[in-house]
C-alpha cells in the first residue's frame, strides 16, 4: 500500500447482507484482509479483539452496528448495551450510540462517519499550526485513519504538518504489548510518504535527552472535564518525560472524545485486558490505558481549535 485509505476501506455498512465490513487491523501490516460482521455479536467480538480499534473508529463501527441491529429487527437497547460494553474506556462508543438513538439507520451512521473524518481534517489543521519548521515529533500507539475511520487525529496532524513542509520526521513508539505503533502507525506513515523511524517504547527518554525530539503528539480515548486524558498505556510515561525535557505534549482528539460527565481521570474506567497478551507462561497485569494528568498537557486540540489550561473552562466551552 502506498496511499492513504479511504474511510470506506476502514469500516463501512453494506446493505447486501446486511453487514458491517472492517479492515482487520490484527492482520496488518502483513496482510490487508477484510472482516465481515453479519450480527451485532460478531461486531462486539471484533471490537473486543481489536480487529477495529481507536476511540472514534469503534464509535463509528458501533453506529453501523446499531443500524445493523435495526435492520435485523433486534432489540436496540440490548444491542446498544452490548456494543457500549465492548471497550469501556473509549467514550466515543456511548457517544455514537446516543447519536443513533432517534434514527438508527445506515444513512445516519454514514453521516456520523463523514462528520468524524471532517473533524479530523479540521483538528489536524489546528494542530499542525503548533509545529515549527523541521519538527521531529514522537507519537505513541496509533491515532491515524485506522483509529478514526479516516485521516486521523494525531497522525492526521502529522500528515498536515508534512504537507505544509513543517515536519522533518516522526519517531514511532512500537507501543507494547500489541505494537499498534510499529504495525499500524508506521504502515500509515509509510503510505503517506512521511519519514519515520520506529523505536522501542523504552528508548523515548534517551531520544529526548539527546535533543532528537521536539514534541510529543498523541490521540486520546477519553478526555475528562478537567483535561485529564486516557490513552494507550505508556502515554503517561511519555508526558512525564516530555515535561522533564521541556518538550510540549499535545493531545489531538475530536470533541466526541471529550466527556464532561467524567470530572477527572480518577473516574475514567480503565480496561483490563487478558494477561496472555503479555505472557503466555506467567501471571501478567495488562491495563490497556493510563491517564495523563492535565497539568502535563501543553494543549488539547479539537476540531474547534487549540485549547489550553485551565481545561475545565476551555473544554466546557466546546461541548
Amino acid at each position: 500500500m502506498k496511499r492513504a485509505l479511504d474511510p470506506e476501506e476502514i469500516v463501512r455498512y453494506e446493505v447486501d447482507g446486511p453487514k458491517v465490513v472492517l479492515l482487520d487491523q490484527r492482520r496488518l501490516p502483513d496482510e490487508v484482509v477484510e472482516l465481515e460482521c453479519g450480527t451485532v455479536g460478531e461486531l462486539v467480538t471484533a471490537i473486543g479483539e481489536l480487529a477495529i480499534r481507536g476511540a472514534p473508529a469503534i464509535g463509528i463501527a458501533a453506529a453501523y452496528g446499531l443500524a445493523l441491529a435495526a435492520e435485523l429487527g433486534e432489540d436496540l437497547d440490548d444491542a446498544s448495551a452490548a456494543l457500549a460494553a465492548a471497550r469501556p474506556t473509549a467514550v466515543n462508543l456511548a457517544w455514537a450510540l446516543e447519536q443513533m438513538r432517534d434514527d438508527p439507520t445506515p444513512a445516519r451512521a454514514r453521516a456520523l462517519h463523514e462528520d468524524e473524518v471532517e473533524r479530523c481534517h479540521a483538528m489536524a489543521a489546528h494542530a499542525a499550526a503548533l509545529f515549527a519548521p523541521g519538527t521531529r515529533a514522537l507519537t505513541h500507539c496509533n491515532a491515524g485513519g485506522l483509529a478514526t475511520g479516516g485521516y486521523g487525529s494525531a497522525v492526521g496532524a502529522l500528515r498536515t504538518a508534512w504537507e505544509r513542509g513543517l515536519l522533518e520526521r516522526v519517531w514511532v513508539d512500537e507501543t507494547r504489548p500489541l505494537l499498534q505503533g510499529s504495525r499500524l502507525t508506521a504502515w500509515e506513515l509509510d503510505a503517506a510518504g512521511i519519514p519515520h523511524v520506529v523505536i522501542a517504547d523504552s528508548a523515548a527518554a534517551s531520544l529526548m535527552a539527546a535533543g532528537e525530539a521536539d514534541c510529543v503528539v498523541t490521540g486520546a480515548d477519553r478526555i475528562a472535564a478537567n483535561g485529564d486524558t486516557a490513552n494507550k498505556i505508556g502515554t503517561y510515561s511519555l508526558a512525564v518525560l516530555a515535561t522533564h525535557h521541556r518538550l510540549p505534549f499535545y493531545v489531538v482528539a475530536p470533541t466526541s472524545t471529550v466527556d464532561l460527565a467524567t470530572p477527572d481521570g480518577a473516574e475514567i474506567p480503565i480496561e483490563q485486558r487478558a494477561g496472555t497478551e503479555i505472557s503466555a507462561h506467567f501471571v501478567a497485569r495488562n491495563p490497556a490505558f493510563d491517564v495523563t494528568p492535565a497539568h502535563l498537557i501543553a494543549a488539547i486540540v479539537t476540531e474547534h481549535g487549540v485549547q489550553r489550561a485551565p481545561y475545565a473552562q476551555s473544554l466546557a466551552a466546546l461541548v
